[in-house]
């Protein structure tokens, strides 16, 4: 085979990755719009704090509100914000450096709580719940510092079902991660932009990108063995059962209260017959039956073509 022919073949394959980059991009492009007005997490005149971990998801949470920003009709601002949590061998760098290259308006916070998760949570124990503690009282200081009016996460929709999961399994719950919601502190409007977007597409959306990873050494390396234990099980129905994740997250959006159990969501004592058709009444002799989705929630799965 000639070099001419390698050559070819080299322009081709970097041209077909060039379209499936720009594929990516339009989807991941058109969903997380959709997941922003949907929860209408962002509003005229808007401060949007973005925190930027290193790690793919919030580099390419940051890196789609930006160009959403660029073409949206509403004007907000968006800052980056980093905790430069002191562990060993930290990259300090880094992140200025790509943050200045990219002219976005940034803030590097440092805080030693790397020496405070070592201090107090045992050699070999799970440090997340402490580190995640720790952080989030000091996010939400710098967000009152910074006059950010939102606060924007980079959680995506597998760690949606993941945290859904732990909940049933673990907790006895039926909780899920909210796409917004007011912080426990009563005092910020938390958002996630990303909640429709698959993992596999931010993986894939970062190597295209080339952004700056940074690993989590504190913690990044010793996962919480049950949010592993979800993230298995979710990605083996995958492949056993494609889409079957994706009808999961859509049943978080179309909760039926009267066929739960939950009293506070549904007046049980109080209910009477009314003598009118209910369509969410119970079909009581009716083996239990499962529902089509909706066109409006299956949307998101749709691929576009061009």
């Amino acid at each position: 085979m000639s070099a001419a022919t390698f050559e070819a073949r080299d322009r081709e394959g970097a041209l077909r990755l060039a379209r499936e980059g720009r594929k990516l991009e339009k989807r991941l492009l058109r969903i997380t719009g959709q997941a922003l007005a949907d929860y209408a997490m962002i509003a005229d005149d808007d401060r949007v704090m973005v925190c930027l971990s290193g790690g793919k998801d919030s580099h390419g949470l940051l890196d789609l509100l930006m160009t959403i920003r660029g073409r949206a009709r509403m004007r907000f601002d968006l800052i980056a914000v980093n905790l430069d949590q002191k562990q060993p061998g930290f990259p300090a760098d880094v992140l200025p450096d790509y943050l200045g290259r990219l002219g976005v308006p940034f803030h590097i916070e440092t805080q030693d709580t790397y020496s405070v998760v070592r201090r107090l949570i045992p050699e070999g124990a799970t440090a997340c719940s402490l580190c995640s503690r720790l952080r989030r009282g000091i996010l939400y200081r710098v967000a009152d510092e910074l006059g950010a009016t939102k606060i924007a996460l980079g959680h995506h929709r597998d760690d949606i079902l993941a945290t859904f999961f732990l909940n049933l399994f673990y907790g006895g719950r039926l909780k899920a991660m909210s796409p917004k919601l007011v912080s426990d502190d009563g005092r910020h409007v938390v958002i996630r932009p990303l909640a429709y977007v698959k993992e596999a597409d931010l993986v894939h959306y970062a190597q295209l990108r080339g952004f700056p990873i940074i690993p989590c050494d504190l913690c990044g390396s010793q996962e919480h063995l049950q949010r592993r234990q979800m993230r298995e099980m979710l990605n083996e129905w995958e492949r056993r059962y494609p889409g079957r994740a994706q009808t999961i997250f859509n049943a978080l959006a179309r909760v039926v209260p009267s066929q739960l159990m939950d009293s506070a969501l549904f007046d049980f004592r109080g209910l009477r017959p009314t003598g009118a058709p209910n369509p969410a009444g119970d079909l009581a002799f009716d083996d239990a039956g499962c529902e089509a989705p909706s066109d409006s929630v299956i949307r998101l799965e749709r691929d576009e073509d061009d």
